[in-house]
């Protein structure tokens, strides 16, 4: 059976799945990222979700018989993947646990830009009786254009679908899922048709810094901007670009380019003041994937691929 080590907070149902297989299972929620390498001599998987950056260094020195990585959540940019592929350590994700929870909270900001709750509730509170500036937009009849259509870009178009809107998604991987509302195309055609843009990739090499002034400069109308996925992707200063050129109609951004306020520049913080300042500019602290349910889905998906990775390695 595997020495398996937790090192932060994750649902019941991923330590009882394993213990009912018999692996021994160190639960440490509130050890420090500082404190993890020490642990990790005779651990064979090792389960997280964003305490500790996993990099060559870690595992070259401190890990000598781990097998498997397991992060609870969907993305894995902090995990040296290629190096981990070299070491044949395993690497787990659960993408499928959130991908409701994330497609929810996207169609959530979505409305509420859309319809601008978040300024007529801040008014009706201070007593501010503004029915025609507040007039809405409705979703019905929009082109929704997804970059990157996993487990959460489906998630999101199958919601989309049921209000009547026109899904074009542009997916590397491109696996041709269509539907009656839902089709691939490429960047140029999202660029010419779409109303609302949704990103929903991993941040990788490629998708860093993806949305560019270039890339703003190619939509043939304006449009109204979600990014749910990594802030890397979209930039303060891009995104203020595009606002201040009339090519972006308002954002809702659950992710920021640095989501530690302690860390900002004094860029980055005059950056975040103007948007933050605009009523066209929603946020969330990054918690789109993060509901009740998924709390306990993305555990139950996690045990479910463990058991069976460890399952189909070659005994020590």
């Amino acid at each position: 059976m595997a020495k398996i080590l937790i090192i932060d907070d994750v649902h019941p149902a991923l330590q009882n799945a394993l213990l009912e297989k018999g692996h021994e299972i160190s639960y440490l929620p509130t050890i420090k990222a500082n404190e993890v390498a020490d642990l990790l001599i005779d651990i064979e998987v090792l389960v997280l979700r964003s305490k500790l950056k996993i990099t060559r260094e870690i595992i070259e020195k401190n890990a000598p018989v781990l097998r498997i990585i397991a992060r609870a959540g969907a993305g894995v940019d902090e995990i040296d993947a290629d190096f981990l592929a070299k070491r044949n350590i395993q690497l787990l994700n659960a993408p499928e646990g959130n991908r409701q929870a994330v497609a929810e909270h996207v169609l959530g900001m979505l409305l509420s830009l859309l319809n601008n709750l978040t300024i007529a509730n801040e008014e009706v509170k201070s007593k501010i009786w503004k029915r025609e500036e507040n007039r809405g937009i409705e979703l019905a009849g929009k082109t929704v254009g997804i970059i990157g259509f996993g487990n959460n870009g489906k998630a999101f178009g199958n919601l989309l679908a049921a209000f009547g809107c026109t899904i074009l998604y542009y997916d590397i991987k491109n696996d041709n899922f269509e539907s009656k509302h839902i089709s691939s195309t490429t960047i140029e055609e999202i660029q010419n048709q779409a109303d609302i843009i949704s990103f929903h990739t991993p941040l990788t090499s490629i998708t860093k810094n993806y949305f560019s002034k270039t890339f703003i400069e190619g939509f043939k109308k304006p449009f109204w901007l979600l990014n749910a996925s990594r802030g890397e992707i979209a930039s303060f200063e891009n995104i203020i670009w595009g606002i201040q050129k009339n090519k972006i109609l308002g954002a809702a951004l659950d992710v920021l380019e640095n989501e530690k306020f302690s860390n900002y520049t004094e860029v980055q913080i005059k950056q975040f003041e103007y948007l933050s300042s605009l009523p066209n500019v929603i946020f969330s602290p990054h918690v789109a994937g993060w509901t009740v349910e998924s709390y306990q889905k993305i555990s139950e998906v996690l045990a479910t691929k463990i058991i069976q990775q460890l399952n189909n390695l070659p005994n020590k």
